[in-house]
């Protein structure tokens, strides 16, 4: 018996600061891509599966932008958004999905209070979260930090049980837009998300982000591999085999992309007729 055919989400990103939509290389070096309403209804209007609007500032201002796309986009196409960034507790999700998200994204207040994540998905349901993880290549020897996952009822280890120094992560969590080495393990800590309640991972790779050389397929199959959950690939993708590549090769159901859509390299149809000739079925199939 043939076996099915691999499933894959189409999802452009939109990150936002000071309430437009930029784009960088390595979550720096960040340029203007354009107003965030016209970009999410052109991606909407041209078969989005899922977009993503990800305040990557973390501030009010761009919160307050984001409510207003979603009320706009509400008016004219019911593409699901997912929106991270910027909630640091119940209270702030609740308000975004009252604005119209489908799905709540968060990475830094997940790793500051693992508990957040088991209250989010009783409060919403665990379709509704996302458990974002921005996740640096790591050789090195780390200390492990021992500030997370203390409250959380888990098999993991958590991080202050752990010994003082571990041998070398392959892949470092990040926190607050990249800007923080936590010393916590990517592949650990998705097992972690996971039995706490998460959804789904938006599992961005920093060395590849905004690079176009293509996802780190070692570092999506390695999560992919580890936990029982969706897996939204992103970071480097610069062509339409990327895309593939992150299904076929990474594990993911979901690609993400931002630089090949902004800047008109691709079109969304064009990217899921790709996938289609290599096997591949999206969302709109269905």
């Amino acid at each position: 018996m043939q076996s099915p055919a691999p499933r894959c989400r189409i999802i452009p990103c939109l990150d936002l600061a000071n309430g437009r939509v930029v784009k960088g290389v390595n979550f720096v070096d960040l340029n203007d891509a354009g107003d965030p309403y016209e970009v999410a209804l052109r991606y909407a209007e041209h078969g989005a599966d899922e977009i993503v609007l990800l305040n990557i500032t973390g501030d009010e201002q761009n919160n307050t932008v984001i409510k207003k796309v979603l009320a706009q986009l509400k008016q004219h196409r019911q593409t699901p958004i997912i929106v991270g960034g910027g909630m640091r507790n119940l209270e702030q999700m609740q308000a975004m999905i009252d604005a119209g998200a489908a799905k709540v994204s968060i990475n830094s207040a997940a790793v500051q209070k693992p508990e957040l994540i088991r209250a989010a998905a009783q409060a919403f349901g665990s379709e509704r979260l996302i458990i974002a993880i921005d996740a640096l290549r790591n050789e090195a020897t780390a200390v492990t930090k021992t500030t997370t996952a203390r409250s959380a009822t888990v098999a993991e280890p958590t991080a202050a049980q752990a010994p003082a120094t571990q041998p070398a992560l392959h892949w470092e969590v990040c926190t607050q837009g990249g800007k923080k080495r936590t010393g916590l393990d990517a592949v650990q800590w998705a097992k972690q998300v996971a039995q706490l309640g998460a959804g789904e991972i938006l599992l961005t790779s920093m060395d590849r982000d905004g690079t176009q050389a293509g996802f780190d397929l070692e570092l999506t199959q390695a999560i992919s591999q580890a936990v029982n959950l969706p897996i939204i690939a992103s970071g480097g993708v610069g062509t339409l085999q990327h895309l593939a590549d992150g299904v076929l090769k990474g594990g993911a159901q979901g690609v993400l992309a931002a630089s090949i859509f902004h800047y008109g390299h691709y079109s969304i149809a064009q990217a899921k007729d790709f996938l289609r000739k290599q096997g591949i079925a999206v969302q709109s199939d269905s």
